[in-house]
């Protein structure tokens, strides 16, 4: 039945965007492959707690037509709700640029909205970007306003995939400067290819029942690294590689030696945060197709199919440093339209479907 509604799902969304104004070109338009042809993902922040648990935000996947899927601008936090708090815990956050009357970002960082786009161009070749702020903010130090709190920043950072033939899969993984809360509490430069610092004051990113820990002892070990791997992303069921896979970002491990007032340890906390993983894949025998046209991915602005990999939570199941929260599903080109055609096709015939 899953099957069959899909299929009905982007046929219907064919037949409704060929009769809008300025996109009928996009019924002539042959869509790739969903499972095999080109194909980029995009997404802006997730974090692993422990093994296995991952909070994932909404990673956007390329359409199977010209076009983008972008992430709106309205993501500017993680966690953003009480669910994601509940799986990531209530100590820390991830701020993606853009913000308020109190900045997390040292003086002269404007705030921004970020560009997260996962596009299929008008020659069907994949491509990435995923370009903000980020800053890594441990409310669990108790700072009056959220700078007090910011141990991490990626200043300007940008990652981008193009999937142009399977000699040319290129990657990009840049950053203008990255920022580190010393040992002596400021939060200064420490340079622009990568960070290995060890006892950061910084604590897990949640508390354990009647845990006695404490703030002056407990530190971490901090590693900031580019992404080099399509297994280094965290990623959903839906994100797929290929036969030809390019892939870039930015990846936090975070190594929390939990210790009590007399230095004792209390548990070993470790955390892997991806910043603006990126990917896209082609098969062996890809070859783009030829530049220009007016077609509905010359300027890819309105996607013919798009699809976003949204967030979802499980609630954690016990009282410990390993948190799940899963990805929901792959909304698919067309599920909107598709419902509502579905909807008149069930007034029309009112018998139920019938699961084989």
């Amino acid at each position: 039945m899953t099957r069959f509604v899909t299929k009905l799902a982007a046929a219907t969304a064919a037949v409704a965007l060929a009769s809008v104004p300025g996109l009928a070109s996009a019924q002539t338009t042959k869509a790739v492959d969903e499972k095999t042809g080109p194909v980029s993902f995009a997404n802006v922040a997730s974090v692993r707690i422990g093994n296995p648990g991952s909070l994932i935000t909404e990673t956007q996947r390329s359409p199977l037509t010209p076009g983008q899927s972008k992430l709106s601008p309205d993501r500017t936090v993680v966690p953003r709700d009480a669910g994601e708090q509940g799986t990531l815990g209530d100590k820390w956050a991830i701020n993606l640029g853009r913000y308020g009357a109190q900045s997390p970002f040292p003086a002269g960082i404007a705030s921004r909205d970020h560009n997260v786009v996962a596009a299929l161009q008008q020659t069907t070749v994949p491509t990435a970007v995923a370009e903000s702020n980020y800053a890594l903010i441990d409310n669990g130090r108790g700072g009056a306003k959220p700078l007090d709190n910011t141990v991490l920043v990626l200043e300007g950072a940008k990652s981008s995939v193009d999937c142009a033939a399977p000699g040319k899969a290129t990657s990009s993984t840049s950053v203008g400067k990255i920022w580190v809360r010393g040992e002596n509490g400021d939060l200064k430069p420490s340079g622009a290819s990568g960070v290995d610092v060890k006892g950061l004051k910084l604590g897990p990113p949640s508390m354990i029942k009647n845990e006695s820990l404490s703030k002056d002892k407990t530190t971490s070990d901090l590693t900031v690294t580019r992404v080099t791997a399509f297994d280094q992303l965290i990623r959903q069921d839906g994100w797929r590689a290929g036969d030809v896979t390019a892939v870039a970002g930015w990846k936090v491990d975070i190594v929390t030696h939990v210790r009590d007032e007399t230095g004792k340890d209390l548990r070993e906390a470790r955390t892997t945060v991806v910043l603006g993983g990126v990917s896209c894949a082609i098969p062996r025998n890809f070859v783009a197709k030829p530049a220009g046209g007016t077609g509905p991915g010359a300027a890819p602005e309105q996607p013919a199919v798009p699809g976003t990999v949204p967030a979802g939570g499980i609630p954690p199941q016990a009282e410990d440093s390993t948190r799940t929260v899963v990805g929901l599903g792959l909304l698919g080109g067309g599920i909107l339209v598709g419902a509502a055609a579905m909807l008149m096709l069930r007034r029309r015939k009112p018998a139920p479907l019938r699961e084989k």
